[in-house]
Order: structure tokens, then C-alpha cells, then sequence
């Protein structure tokens, strides 16, 4: 890749706007048992969404999206009381279950990137106190290579009394990636996502331990 080429990637501006209030929406929504809230609650995070959406794909991509995936070192986040792998010793769990993207991008315009995340949320019995400010990042790079802009977010949640796991997704939009002409394409870039762990929680992503609190319906 050439000296100028670089130097315009090196440029790379990530800006992302988080939707708190349809992540708002969607926390509360969970553990709903009336069908008819939900729905309620369904056809509200449509209409907050789906300007967002209609607006990013109205232009259409000319070439490939970049690649957007979760990091596997960072996919989960644990922290156990006395770093005690067990049950009884957990306080706080995460893990990010998914990631749906589009992109949008013409001529030398920059590629627009706009996300939608899925969370998993958990409460052990270590835990002290309802809430929990869960931090995680947005990093943009260049394919298998270096990191070009990296932001990172907190994502506070808290549980009702006797609550193990919340489930949510929350709205990016607002990733922007200059492009120096019309043949650089979104395959030259990856997004990748991840929460903020410390290098115990790394390993212990690597190693392939998994630990996810299991809701009542899903025990039936």
C-alpha cells in the first residue's frame, strides 16, 4: 500500500451515535410477560429505528461492505469474587451474541457503517448493587492489519430484584471510513467489537471457558 494511501487511512474518523433511547426500550422490554406491551414496545423501536436504517441504505452501496465482527478475546466479559471460576463466586457476566450491519458508500464519499448489537447481560449472587456500567469498544482497521480509530462506550444496565440476565440491543450509526478514490472498497476494513476485559478475562475468552446465566423459560 502506497505512503499517500496510508496516510488518508491513518485519517480515519469513527464517529458513532448510540440510539440510548432505543436501547432504553428494548432493557425494559425484557422480562415483559403481556404480549400486547411488547408489541407496543416493538412498533416504538421501529419507528426510533427505522428512519436511521431507511436513511443508510437509500444509498446504495457500489462495491463490498467492510468486514464487521466481534473479537473472540473480547466477546465475553466475567468477573468472579476472589477470581473464583464458579458459579456461586460470579458478580458480573456479558456477552455480545451478534451483530447485524449494512453499509453505504458512492464515488469517493466515505463508507457509512451502521450496526445493530445484541447483548447478554448477567448478575451473579457476588454481585453488590442493581446496576452495572458495562464498557465496551468500536475499532476500525485495516484488513488484518492495524488499527485505524477506536472508540469505546459504557452501557449501563441495571437488573430487577431477583434478576439474572438482561438481554438487549442497542443502535450504532454514524461510522465513517474516508476513502482515498473510487477503488478503495469496504473489503479493505474490518469493524470489530468488543468489550473492554482485562487480560485474565482475555485468556480466559481464549482458552474457550463460557459461562452465561440461563433464564427460567429457557430452563422448560
Amino acid at each position: 500500500m502506497s505512503v499517500v494511501m496510508r496516510r488518508i487511512l491513518a485519517g480515519v474518523c469513527l464517529g458513532v451515535f448510540l440510539n440510548a433511547g432505543a436501547m432504553a426500550a428494548l432493557a425494559q422490554q425484557q422480562g415483559a410477560d403481556d404480549d400486547s406491551d411488547t408489541a407496543a414496545k416493538k412498533a416504538k423501536k421501529d419507528e426510533e429505528w427505522g428512519d436511521r436504517s431507511l436513511r443508510l441504505k437509500a444509498v446504495k452501496a457500489e462495491g463490498p461492505c467492510p468486514y464487521v465482527k466481534v473479537l473472540y478475546d473480547a466477546a465475553r466479559y466475567h468477573e468472579f469474587k476472589d477470581d473464583k471460576e464458579t458459579t456461586s463466586a460470579a458478580q458480573w457476566t456479558g456477552e455480545i451474541n451478534g451483530i447485524e450491519s449494512e453499509c453505504a458508500y458512492k464515488g469517493t464519499d466515505p463508507i457509512q457503517v451502521g450496526m445493530d448489537i445484541s447483548f447478554s447481560l448477567g448478575r451473579g449472587p457476588e454481585a453488590e448493587g442493581q446496576t452495572k456500567v458495562y464498557k465496551y469498544w468500536v475499532a476500525v482497521t485495516e484488513r488484518d492489519s492495524a488499527v485505524l480509530a477506536k472508540q469505546e462506550f459504557e452501557l449501563p444496565v441495571t437488573f430487577a430484584p431477583g434478576q439474572e440476565r438482561v438481554d438487549l440491543n442497542t443502535r450504532l450509526q454514524g461510522i465513517y471510513i474516508p476513502r482515498k478514490d473510487i477503488s478503495v472498497s469496504g473489503s479493505n476494513f474490518e469493524v470489530l467489537v468488543g468489550f473492554d476485559v482485562t487480560p485474565q478475562m482475555a485468556a480466559f475468552n481464549r482458552e474457550g471457558k463460557h459461562f452465561r446465566y440461563v433464564t427460567n423459560a429457557e430452563k422448560k
